[in-house]
């Protein structure tokens, strides 16, 4: 049976019982709207740990001005049912008031360089209001194992590095990409797609595969990888592209030549819905 948890009080209070018991804390913290890709890292976290905690909040900070706050699926009665078939021991699911009392909130936590490029070139603040959601998550929770999955690759590297620097009590888990039977990135914003752009939406992971192909072939020049994908996407006029990248997985500056630490990144739009996407080049995706 999940416990539900709606204040931060009460999921401190649970959390360090768990560890006063010597039990290990799993944290999967997500905005909800739950698919496979949310119950895989679950599925780690259940494997792993005593207690599992899955976090459910739309946080309005990493949203900007014209961003989809208001539209952002959620179904709660559905993830509470995808959280009791996992195993979860508790969701929490705070209002808006009890995450930000002091609206808007007068303490942000950033990081530097990691958040300048790729999505933080085009959604400006993004990142400022993902770190501080997850620090206030990792206070509240206390010492734990986290779960996040490597589809958000660029919150991923921004979250490890936000953790070693401020020397938070988490170990961060990177967790693999779950894809659609066609190749198409599991993402709650794949709900907005038309019908026609879901059928256009796999050609984003055929146009990476292209590009790994043609590493796994010899090609080592980041340049042509990224003029691979982009020449595939340009065959259908509906993808708008933002950035198409290679980049060192861990730092995210531009690499010179690809190596197996290479990540090529891209986000389009297909209509108004933005997709992310990207493949450890040298590695399986």
């Amino acid at each position: 049976m999940v416990e539900i948890v709606e204040t931060k009080s009460a999921l401190r209070a649970r959390a360090d019982a768990a560890r006063a018991a010597g039990q290990r804390v799993g944290l999967v913290p997500t905005m909800g709207f739950l698919h496979e890709g949310h119950r895989s890292l679950m599925q780690a976290a259940r494997r792993a740990c005593d207690v599992v905690i899955v976090t459910i909040f739309v946080n309005p900070m990493q949203f900007g001005p014209n961003e989809d706050l208001d539209r952002y699926p959620r179904d709660l009665d559905g993830d509470l049912d995808a959280c009791r078939a996992e195993g979860v021991d508790i969701v929490f699911a705070p209002s808006i008031r009890e995450m930000y009392p002091r609206e808007p909130s007068t303490t942000v936590v950033h990081v530097a360089e990691l958040t300048t490029g790729l999505c933080g070139e085009s959604r400006p603040g993004h990142f400022d209001g993902v770190t501080t959601i997850v620090t206030k998550l990792f206070a509240i929770t206390g010492p734990c194992h986290a779960y996040f999955g490597r589809k958000d690759a660029q919150q991923l590297a921004v979250i490890t590095r936000m953790v070693d620097e401020l020397d938070l009590p988490v170990t961060v888990v990177g967790c693999p990409l779950v894809r659609e039977s066609d190749g198409l990135a599991l993402s709650s914003r794949n709900a907005y797609l038309s019908a026609e752009h879901r059928t256009i939406a796999p050609q984003i992971h055929a146009a990476l595969c292209l590009a790994a192909d043609a590493v796994a072939a010899g090609e080592t020049d980041p340049r042509r990888a990224v003029d691979i994908v982009r020449a595939h996407l340009r065959q259908w006029p509906d993808f708008s592209i933002d950035y198409v990248a290679c980049v060192d997985s861990a730092t995210l500056q531009a690499v010179d030549q690809i190596d197996a630490d290479t990540l090529l990144a891209v986000a389009v739009r297909l209509g108004s819905t933005r997709l992310i996407d990207n493949v450890l080049l040298g590695a399986s995706s």
